[in-house]
């Protein structure tokens, strides 16, 4: 007997960009569509299908795909929710890191990033779409630095655990990479959480990304530095 397929909601008001998404995703033998809809249908299917994931456009004239969002994450078997974006929407793309996403993918991303993406949101881990984070000054938070003060506090381990959660691994997955257990990753998220004033692993996440690029900034400018 097979493993139980993961189950997923798409939601987008455009029905073209619903079935080519359906289309990609049950390419994957482990992943099933039992709906897709536009943003008015998107909590009663959620009730009656119970979606592991739901994939949420973030722009739908006439609706808000936030608005979604929250529904979607107050009902009673709340699904792992990524919205969908464009490219360089990031204030839309903060509203939503606010709002809870589990993570942020692309409209037009490639099935190599999908379906993998969809697969971490069902192990608890986050999908982020290295553009999306890209397009995030500040580390993804309105005006904070790359590296928030914060930081200083995180013991190695916490930094080790930091650096690996923009690739959307789930605690279990970080656990193996590191040699720590999954309850033992766990207290290490919360703890950084606290420390970074990040309200969720997501956050933490596009923070990380901020800090990487800040040390390749400063690794990039440190040889001009010396030569004069």
């Amino acid at each position: 007997m097979g493993s139980v397929p993961v189950t997923v909601l798409v939601v987008d008001d455009d029905a073209l960009v619903r079935d080519g998404l359906r289309r990609i995703l049950e390419s994957a033998d482990d992943i099933r569509v039992p709906a897709v809809c536009g943003p008015g249908e998107a909590l009663e299917l959620a009730r009656r299908h119970r979606p592991d994931v739901a994939l949420v456009d973030l722009h739908m004239p006439g609706a808000d795909g936030i608005e979604v969002l929250r529904g979607l994450r107050s009902s009673a078997r709340p699904p792992r929710v990524a919205v969908l974006t464009g490219f360089g929407a990031d204030e839309h793309v903060r509203r939503a890191l606010r709002a809870g996403a589990a993570g942020f993918l692309l409209k037009d991303s490639a099935v190599d990033e999908l379906i993998p993406g969809v697969r971490l949101l069902a192990a608890g881990g986050s999908a982020l779409s290295e553009r999306v984070v890209r397009s995030l000054p500040g580390g993804g938070q309105d005006a904070a630095p790359a590296e928030p003060p914060g930081a200083r506090l995180l013991t190695a381990r916490e930094r080790d655990v930091l650096e690996l959660l923009p690739s959307g691994m789930s605690n279990e997955e970080i656990g193996r990479r590191l040699f720590l257990s999954r309850t033992t990753v766990r207290d290490h998220v919360s703890s950084l959480l606290a420390k970074l004033g990040a309200a969720n692993r997501v956050q933490a996440a596009v923070i990380a990304s901020g800090m990487r690029r800040e040390r390749r900034t400063d690794s990039a400018a440190a040889p001009d530095a010396a030569e004069r």
